[in-house]
């Protein structure tokens, strides 16, 4: 287990502002590390590219909040990440027009505008539920089903024991799916 587990996010942002020491911001990083490579994963296609793109976004985090002040982290590094992600497709990567194209050949005809529609909104339901769990559900979740690791595979990664990965995975799959039910129900 981390030593700065006891920390929350508000916590390591204040020493850091109060410090300025990079440490801090090291360990509130390492928190979001997998997270934020499921997301550039799921924008990106492609594994090496992914990674690329959390360190840059890493890079752009230390320079922002030298200069910025954060008070909901884990929202503002999704957004970070997010846009990053987007800004690398628009330049040139063309992944998205690939995806349409595939979407819209004569294999996929059984596919209507309208449940791309719905599958694009649950993607998004779903990524915005994902930084609303808890830093070992989202973890574990990540890991499993992102990640395609195992249980062991990810007590070894974590350090947590195997009854805490399939707790963390079950309860994380369980507030997930409560999470999008109350956006569905929120935005009709």
């Amino acid at each position: 287990m981390n030593k700065h587990q006891k920390y929350d996010d508000e916590a390591l942002l204040n020493k850091f502002y109060q410090s300025q020491e990079k440490y801090w911001l090291g360990v509130l990083l390492e928190r979001y590390t997998l997270l934020l490579l499921g997301v550039c994963m799921k924008y990106l296609k492609n594994e090496q590219d992914a990674q690329d793109a959390v360190q840059q976004v890493f890079y752009k985090v230390l320079n922002e909040l030298s200069k910025t002040k954060v008070n909901y982290f884990k929202s503002w590094i999704y957004t970070i990440t997010r846009n990053h992600c987007l800004m690398l497709l628009r330049a040139g990567k063309n992944l998205i027009l690939e995806e349409i194209e595939v979407e819209f050949s004569p294999q996929a005809e059984e596919y209507s505008q309208e449940k791309i529609l719905e599958k694009e909104k649950l993607f998004e339901y779903m990524e915005s539920a994902l930084i609303e769990l808890n830093v070992e559900q989202q973890t574990c979740i990540t890991l499993f089903y992102l990640n395609n690791k195992s249980y062991n595979e990810i007590a070894e990664d974590t350090g947590y024991t195997m009854t805490q990965v399939k707790s963390h995975i079950q309860n994380g799959k369980r507030n997930l799916k409560n999470l999008i039910e109350k956006m569905q129900e929120k935005n009709g």
